[in-house]
């Protein structure tokens, strides 16, 4: 993709009063590309300190900062060290000077908020974690967090690490299926619900999907249902037990029942689904997904102990447990926000901003372009001077959105911090640093400790054109493998080259050191022998004052190898026409040259995408040349999909 070379300078973070500048300056590095060479050299230098500076609690200190005489792709962290991510995250600020600060901010979809201080934080998850041993719960059983985001999601994940249980959030829209099939491959005995949410206004009855994952799992022993409408079910008699989530709590000890845990202990299994076979759950250790995310919070975003962060997501998404851990774990508050950014109007995100004095926003690029159709006005007339960071995850940012956050809403004050790495990973791979000036779309590069290269198809570094995106070097972040699975992680990741994980993303520099994601290399098209990523027809699309939002898939073609077939959504009271098809086109020769022409653009109402805002483009694909879905468990208009499959 042709970027523009103009940079930006956010004013909200100076770079030398930066968290990442004044590490540098205390361990004596001049630049960035000094320090990734000194983590290179010595990694166990670089994540001792870093275990530090993040500030984890050892009850037994570790004889080893790293360990891999099991290979790279198994290595081992803080050998026999002992602690626990809810002490640090929770217990600790809540017997300090944090106790009356606000931990969690919570508003709901219809507004009602609700506060939750550390010292009430830590009280509670005490509570759940008494109940949870009541129930016969024990260190390394699995419990599934069906919940939407409210605080007892936050309560359940730091209960249950107090006693050494292992939670699986899971999609809060899933239906009972997907949600089965994580029950069933992790063999949990608990699953925690609600008996509803509300989204746009509407109730979505999720207990009745509850009931269902019941029937098919056998493994479960009891549910617990937190209860936000009297009118709704409590349970029928079924074959486990069903507790509500009041009554777990009460009558508890008020004693802590935390334990303290080898560093390698796992807390977590995040499933993710590939473009093919069945989820794949990715374990996650207390020190490993915690030290990370709060690691890329304080360095990459500048995160500090007085700010409060909200990141537009699902805690079934990396994004939800990665906001948790990483701003409790550094002392920050946390708004977890149940809707969606335009309901009841595309205001409500910054209205959001304005009300609980959030300072480090996340949101997606599709959100951006959407909100970014509805005019400035729904801007106008919100104090967003809180604000010093936006946060973006999931897909690549075209450049029209990412000038208008930056200009439109962030006053050309706030950074933009590009975010791209996976559930495996912990957090991110690349980032961009506060303080530094900007490229539109682009990144500043590896974070440090993530020792990462782009490579071509024989795994030689190349500069200044596409390659796969890899690393190199063991990183603490790094998932322990698939749950019962340790073949299929080594084939997914490290197989292609020696001793160096292959992340899946096509990604470049320019010759101004700036780093770019072009898409996941699977989606990755080639025409007439042009490889080329579906973001550069998309951000050409959206470049033209109809678009709103634009996805490109690759078709057989018997001339070209590939042909591309581009969708868009189209501003209000714009018509679809066949002269506007042309224009597009026209805009797409323009930018990419006359070979990339696409076979066809159609207009649609809406694309195929996740709550989070990320296109599904392999469903896309599926779709539209009548092929077998394959797994849609997150897919949030599923519509979408029938109007697809009717064009061709």
């Amino acid at each position: 993709m042709s970027e523009t070379k103009h940079t930006y300078i956010p004013t909200s973070v100076k770079w030398e009063e930066s968290n990442l500048y004044q590490f540098m300056a205390e361990q004596g590095f001049s630049s960035i590309d000094q320090l990734h060479r000194a983590i290179e050299k010595n990694p166990a230098w670089f994540w001792g300190e870093m275990e530090k500076a993040v500030g984890l609690t050892w009850h037994t200190p570790y004889t080893k900062v790293m360990d891999d005489s099991r290979g790279i792709a198994w290595t081992r962290w803080y050998t026999d060290g002992q602690t626990n991510v809810a002490y640090d995250a929770v217990d600790k600020h809540a017997g300090g000077l944090l106790a009356s600060k606000d931990a969690i901010i919570w508003e709901a979809d219809g507004g009602e908020t609700r506060r939750l201080t550390y010292k009430q934080l830590s009280i509670e998850t005490d509570q759940f974690a008494h109940g949870l041993l009541r129930l016969g719960v024990a260190k390394g059983d699995r419990i599934v967090i069906y919940l939407p985001m409210i605080p007892e999601t936050v309560v359940a994940m730091m209960g249950a690490a107090k006693i050494g249980a292992i939670v699986i959030p899971v999609f809060s829209g899933y239906g009972a299926d997907a949600v089965a099939a994580r029950v069933e491959d992790s063999r949990a005995k608990v699953l925690i619900t609600a008996d509803c949410f509300y989204r746009r206004g509407k109730k979505v009855s999720m207990g009745k999907e509850a009931e269902k994952v019941v029937d098919k799992c056998p493994s479960l022993s009891h549910v617990i249902a937190v209860q936000r409408d009297s009118n709704e079910f409590i349970t029928s008699n079924r074959q486990v037990e069903w507790i509500t989530y009041q009554s777990l709590l009460a009558g508890t000890p008020s004693t802590s029942p935390l334990v303290w845990l080898e560093s390698e202990t796992p807390c977590m299994l995040l499933y993710t689904s590939g473009t093919t076979g069945k989820p794949k759950g990715t374990v996650h250790v207390h020190v490993g997904f915690p030290l990370k995310a709060a690691q890329d919070l304080k360095y990459a975003f500048h995160f500090q102990q007085e700010d409060t962060l909200c990141w537009v997501t699902d805690m079934g998404w990396m994004m939800g447990p990665w906001m948790v851990f990483g701003a409790l774990l550094l002392g920050g508050s946390i708004v977890l926000y149940e809707g969606t950014a335009d309901y009841p109007n595309c205001g409500r995100l910054w209205s959001l901003v304005a009300k609980h004095q959030i300072t480090h926003l996340g949101v997606s690029p599709t959100a951006i372009r959407t909100l970014m159709s509805q005019g400035d006005h729904w801007v106008e007339g919100h104090d967003l001077t809180s604000l010093k960071v936006f946060g973006s995850s999931g897909e690549p940012w075209n450049k029209d959105p990412w000038i208008w956050l930056f200009e439109k809403v962030g006053k050309r004050r706030c950074s933009i911090v590009n975010y791209s790495g996976g559930t495996e990973i912990s957090g991110g791979i690349l980032s961009s640093f506060p303080g530094l000036p900007l490229q539109p779309c682009s990144f500043h590069g590896p974070i440090p400790g993530m020792i990462a290269d782009v490579v071509d198809q024989e795994g030689l570094s190349v500069k200044n054109e596409v390659g796969e995106l890899v690393i190199r070097q063991a990183w603490p972040g790094m998932t322990r493998g698939f749950w019962q699975n340790a073949d299929r992680y080594e084939k997914s990741y490290w197989s292609r080259f020696p001793d160096t994980w292959l992340h899946g993303d096509w990604a470049r520099t320019n010759e101004d050191g700036y780093w770019f994601i072009e898409g996941r290399s699977d989606d990755t098209l080639k025409v007439a022998g042009k490889r080329v990523g579906p973001i550069e027809y998309e951000s050409a699309l959206v470049s033209h004052e109809a678009v709103v939002e634009a996805a490109t898939i690759g078709i057989p073609d018997k001339v070209k190898g590939t042909v591309a077939v581009c969708f868009v959504t189209l501003q209000k009271n714009v018509q679809a026409t066949e002269e506007l098809e042309e224009e597009l086109k026209m805009v797409i020769i323009e930018k990419l040259g006359k070979p990339l022409k696409p076979k066809t653009i159609h207009v649609v109402s809406e694309l195929p995408h996740t709550r989070n805002g990320k296109i599904l483009r392999r469903v896309l694909r599926s779709a539209y040349l009548k092929e077998k879905l394959g797994d849609l468990s997150s897919l949030e208009n599923i519509h979408a999909i029938e109007e697809i499959q009717s064009l061709l």
